[in-house]
């Protein structure tokens, strides 16, 4: 059911999850979106998964890697990545970040804890 009423978050109360010893992710799930905020440390990996969402990457400070098939993006503070529904993508952390991530439809998986990706042998 939507929310009626307008809904007052702050970071500072979201509980951190820590899904390995270098990414540490809280996340706000709306009625149509889910919103993360990583913290990463240089050297991490996101191994390679997709998602039935679209997702926009908003680097607040740091970079990161993004690798496709045969495609490598860099992205840095003050800039934005999209990917589409359903792309195989990976992430390596190249300095130190803090990003926030927006998804539509929501992240079921991570709502689900099936998110198992981070736990599959590279």
């Amino acid at each position: 059911m939507p929310t009626a009423t307008a809904v007052h978050h702050r970071w500072s109360d979201v509980p951190s999850e820590l899904l390995t010893a270098s990414i540490a992710r809280k996340f706000i799930t709306a009625d149509r979106m889910t919103v993360a905020r990583f913290e990463l440390t240089r050297g991490g990996v996101v191994p390679r998964h997709s998602h039935e969402s679209e997702q926009l990457t908003c680097v607040m400070s740091g970079s990161l890697t993004f690798k496709f098939d045969g495609q490598q993006i860099v992205v840095r503070q003050g800039e934005v990545l999209q990917i589409p529904a359903w792309v195989e993508h990976e992430v390596e952390v190249t300095e130190d970040a803090v990003v926030i991530d927006v998804f539509s439809p929501v992240r079921q998986d991570w709502v689900d804890k099936t998110d198992d990706y981070f736990q599959k042998p590279r």
